[in-house]
This record gives C-alpha cells, sequence and structure tokens, in this order.
C-alpha cells in the first residue's frame, strides 16, 4: 500500500480516537456519537490529513520537490479556509438560527457547520505532522 495512503488512513483514524475521547469526556458518556464525524471540532481532520501527507512527501520526495510545494500550498488553503472561510459560515449559520427563533419563524432551522478554531488547526497540524513522521519512519 502506497506510504501517502498509508498516512492518510492513519490520520483520519488518530484524528476521529481523538474526537471520540475528547466528546465522551465533554457528554460524560463512551456512547459513541456520529458527532464525532461532524465538521468542526477538536481537532481538525482536514488539517492533521494534509499535514501527515505533507510531511510523508517531504520526507520522501524532498522538501525541495514540487509536489512537497504543491503540498504545503494545500496545506496552507486547508487550514486558512478552516479558520477563516468555514468558521465565518459557521458563526454566520449561528447567527440565522437565533433570528429565526427569535422572530418564531416557521423557517426549517438549518444544519450548520461550524468550522475550526486556531487551537483547533494547531492541533490537527501537530498530530498530522508526528503521524506523518511515525508512519515515514515505520515504513523505512
Amino acid at each position: 500500500m502506497s506510504l501517502y495512503i498509508i498516512a492518510v488512513l492513519v490520520s483520519w483514524f488518530c484524528v476521529h480516537l481523538v474526537k471520540y475521547i475528547l466528546i465522551c469526556k465533554k457528554n460524560k458518556s463512551y456512547k459513541f456519537s456520529l458527532e464525532v464525524f461532524d465538521s468542526g471540532g477538536m481537532p481538525s481532520a482536514h488539517t492533521a490529513i494534509l499535514a501527515s501527507v505533507t510531511t510523508v512527501v517531504g520526507l520522501s520526495d524532498g522538501f525541495n520537490s514540487g509536489i512537497f510545494a504543491l503540498a504545503a500550498v494545500m496545506l496552507a488553503i486547508v487550514m486558512h479556509d478552516a479558520t477563516r472561510v468555514r468558521r465565518s459560515s459557521g458563526e454566520q449559520g449561528l447567527a440565522i438560527i437565533k433570528i429565526i427563533k427569535e422572530q418564531k419563524s416557521k423557517i426549517e432551522i438549518p444544519h450548520i457547520y461550524k468550522g475550526h478554531t486556531p487551537p483547533e488547526v494547531i492541533f490537527g497540524l501537530s498530530l498530522g505532522v508526528i503521524i506523518g513522521l511515525i508512519v515515514f519512519l515505520a515504513t523505512k
């Protein structure tokens, strides 16, 4: 199996395991919840997955390679999007829900995705880099 795909799968699993543990702690229950797969929350899965692949690309193909540059740019875009665009959209969604409730409107309450706070993205980045290093070293 491709080293890059292994990094993706391990990152995905680890991030959702961390999310599960944090949700269980918050809810004081070990009952599984699909909340684990919701967009947003600690840590950022998108960031962790792309950071692990970027790390593996850098270690495998070189930090001066074109493919590393592409992966690093994509990682920066994902991190920016999570903390700015998606976060802003989520905050606007919360405001819309508040207005709908205050007006006692019959409009159906929309489902919103909250995006990420900077600490959630930084934790995802850190986790992804660590997983990328471990995957690279474990497969060499």
